[in-house]
């Protein structure tokens, strides 16, 4: 199914050109205006609820995922810079509070969180986090350019040496891909930190490559910001579809400055970040 998706992206603009009746993406809306510079976002664990790093208002906007109406919110009282928001297996909410050099962790119920936790140390700007399914903590330092890795409360990995790390998002098969940016590249890392694969150059083209999501079959949807653009790329590295124009826009098939992606199922969603709004896609099959 993941893989006909992704056939189904490149099918249509073949077909916007020819005008055959074959599988196409739609767009299918945008959110209201509250926003300012949104980036990453996350599904709560029972997808009922989309939750967005709304970073100009130092906040987690929570919003309906099928109607991008805001229905929620929290943290504005004391995160400063909120970039990126993971889920561990038992709910809690991990936030990269980047101007307060920290990740908070919450309680969360619904559309009400409770702060509970902070990690900090090693890292500086973080401005991504994992919540890894093998119990570990990634953090991106951003400013520090590293990513530690925590277990327990204790750091237990680290890998340095990189330019403003941003997202990291699990594969299917436990390692996890990183969004070194200032590097303009992807790196696939093993659990323990070590680098097994490299994304970089042509043809992937990135430019400030930003948020994440990774799909069932390893197939990687990155957000590609100065390029204002999302590139899907098949697990062998294949390049498979690019949404967005090359330049700024707004409207179906136009993006600016995108940095945050989210997939389930034939749904995804894009913090169009230019734009202070989440759009909605979904990828139809005839």
């Amino acid at each position: 199914m993941i893989l006909r998706i992704a056939v189904a992206l490149l099918a249509f603009f073949s077909v916007t050109q020819t005008g055959g009746d074959e599988p196409m993406v739609k767009f299918v809306g945008a959110s209201g205006t509250g926003l300012e510079n949104p980036h990453d976002l996350k599904l709560s664990p029972d997808a009922r609820f989309l939750f967005v790093s709304d970073v100009g208002n130092n906040r987690i906007a929570i919003l309906h995922p099928d109607t991008l109406a805001l229905v929620g919110e929290f943290g504005s009282d004391h995160q400063s810079g909120t970039h990126d928001i993971d889920f561990d297996p038992q709910g809690r909410a991990y936030v990269a509070d980047t101007h307060n050099n920290r990740v908070t962790v919450y309680a969360v119920n619904g559309t009400s969180a409770s702060l509970i936790a902070e990690i900090s140390g090693r890292f500086r700007g973080p401005e991504g986090v994992l919540a890894h399914p093998n119990g570990r903590i990634y953090v991106a330092g951003a400013w520090s350019g590293n990513v530690v890795a925590y277990e327990d409360g204790e750091p237990v990995a680290e890998l340095d040496g990189l330019s403003s790390p941003h997202d990291l998002e699990v594969t299917p098969d436990g390692d996890i891909w990183l969004s070194d940016s200032g590097n303009n590249r992807m790196l696939l890392l093993s659990p323990d930190l070590q680098v097994k694969r490299e994304l970089k150059g042509s043809p992937y083209d990135f430019d400030g490559v930003r948020y994440q999501d990774v799909m069932a079959d390893g197939t990687l949807i990155a957000a590609d910001k100065n390029n204002h653009a999302v590139k899907i790329i098949a697990s062998d590295g294949t390049v498979l579809f690019v949404l967005g124009t090359g330049s700024p826009g707004k409207g179906p098939g136009r993006l600016a400055t995108p940095e945050g992606v989210e997939v389930k199922e034939n749904t995804l969603w894009i913090s169009d970040s230019g734009n202070d709004r989440v759009v909605k896609y979904t990828i139809e099959l005839n």
